[in-house]
């Protein structure tokens, strides 16, 4: 069967039809399944599920009932989007270009990780952290960043995988990811006070004996490798 002609498309090359895609810098191309391009893929999907979050607040905003705390959440979620570019970036990028990878660009760097910590502690200590573990679908814009949490924890096992195996360049993007979840399950619980609404616990009645941690001058379940908290 002979391979199609182009089409008149500025999207569509067709080079992807035989299921390859190409690195970023140029160099071999790679199956569409390669580890790698199911971790950058994935960090795709962790940006349009963002996306969602920051058209919830946008629409809030037009119509006026977007709660004043709230007013810097879409600028705070557009930054985080571009910061996944950078994150993808490196994902995709072929070994043999590593040395063309620049800090905050096109690699995760150290200042990424730390921006982000800081912006989790601050907002830590300005929520009621919940104490037991929590259902998501309080509000739209919580349940939205709740989707993009999960979307990302899967990048993140992703990215452990290909760093296992030989394929993460830098030493910060695998915190960074980790971090960001966090921060994003921080902020759902911010989304849901802020339009007045508490955390539906995962259990129907509450739990006891619950071992506890301090978080943020707070008290927070500890909800280390499971569902509905921080990791």
């Amino acid at each position: 069967m002979s391979p199609r002609s182009p089409i008149d498309s500025i999207v569509a090359t067709t080079r992807g039809d035989d299921g390859t895609t190409g690195l970023l810098f140029g160099g071999e191309r790679i199956a569409k399944d390669d580890p790698r391009t199911e971790a950058y893929g994935t960090i795709d999907e962790a940006v349009a599920a963002l996306g969602m979050a920051r058209a919830t607040l946008g629409a809030k905003r037009r119509i006026g009932t977007l709660p004043p705390v709230l007013a810097g959440l879409g600028d705070l979620i557009l930054r985080v989007q571009r910061e996944l570019f950078v994150v993808g970036a490196e994902l995709a990028t072929n070994p043999d270009a590593w040395d063309r990878l620049e800090d905050g660009r096109t690699r995760v760097s150290a200042g990424m990780v730390a921006g982000i910590e800081a912006i989790l502690v601050e907002t830590e200590a300005a929520i009621t952290m919940p104490t037991e573990f929590v259902v998501p679908g309080e509000t739209v814009t919580s349940a939205a960043l709740e989707q993009a949490r999960t979307i990302l924890r899967r990048a993140e096992r992703r990215a452990v995988g290909l760093r296992r195996a030989g394929f993460v360049p830098g030493d910060h993007l695998i915190p960074y990811l980790n971090r960001l979840a966090d921060l994003l399950w921080v902020l759902a619980r911010a989304a849901e006070q802020a339009e007045s609404r508490r955390a539906t616990p995962a259990r129907r009645e509450p739990r006891t004996g619950t071992r506890a941690r301090a978080v943020g001058g707070t008290t927070a379940v500890r909800a280390s490798n499971a569902p509905g908290g921080p990791r």
